[in-house]
């Protein structure tokens, strides 16, 4: 995620917020699941040993000084290629793979994205999940009508413009604004996520 704090908060508002949701945010429905976006973490060695990279979004250039000898795919079907921006042999992985050889014959992985559909949604459903205090509201996964809320509706997704649909989005249910918002990528989009709603002055 990246941040964009824009608000001085006080450390023991921040803690009695958020703190009550970690535990609920580590179990998933089965909805949750299905909705999960693509992730993968490809290994240096066979077996799954060695050098490991996290993968949640397409590569055009991995950007590795070793090759690539076996995945572990969380979630999602993965096209690996031999050369970057998706170029050269390529083929698709989704499952766990201890030993990439027997399915790219050697080649090396340049690049890598998430491809087909797998029951991952686009526009992924908000959570719901919020703290509520008399001075502020606390929500992990901004939505609307159940769908979350995009940091940019047009345009790059900087982060003057998630302030923006943050503030926006925290007077549209009774707040004055936003003091803290994140900026989340899901499936290569850009959403609002843990955004603190306060009162005036705060």
């Amino acid at each position: 995620m990246k941040a964009v704090h824009r608000l001085s908060i006080a450390g023991a508002l921040a803690a009695s917020l958020t703190g009550g949701l970690l535990a609920v945010s580590a179990a998933q429905t089965p909805e949750e699941r299905m909705y999960r976006p693509p992730e993968a973490t490809i290994y240096r060695d066979a077996g799954y040993r060695g050098p490991a990279v996290f993968v949640g979004e397409a590569k055009t250039n991995l950007g590795l000084a070793w090759p690539v000898n076996s995945v572990r795919v969380a979630s999602g079907r993965w096209e690996l290629c031999e050369k970057t921006r998706y170029r050269g042999q390529c083929r698709t992985v989704e499952r766990d793979t201890p030993m990439l050889g027997s399915v790219l014959r050697g080649m090396t992985v340049q690049s890598m994205r998430p491809v087909g559909g797998g029951g991952w949604n686009p526009n992924p459903p908000a959570n719901g999940q919020s703290t509520r205090g008399q001075f502020a509201e606390f929500h992990t996964q901004p939505g609307t009508n159940g769908t979350r809320v995009l940091a940019c509706t047009s345009g790059p997704a900087t982060a003057a413009c998630a302030a923006r649909s943050a503030d926006t989005w925290c007077r549209s249910i009774g707040w004055n604004g936003s003091a803290r918002e994140h900026m989340e990528t899901i499936n290569r989009r850009e959403y609002l996520a843990d955004v603190l709603c306060v009162r005036s002055g705060y």
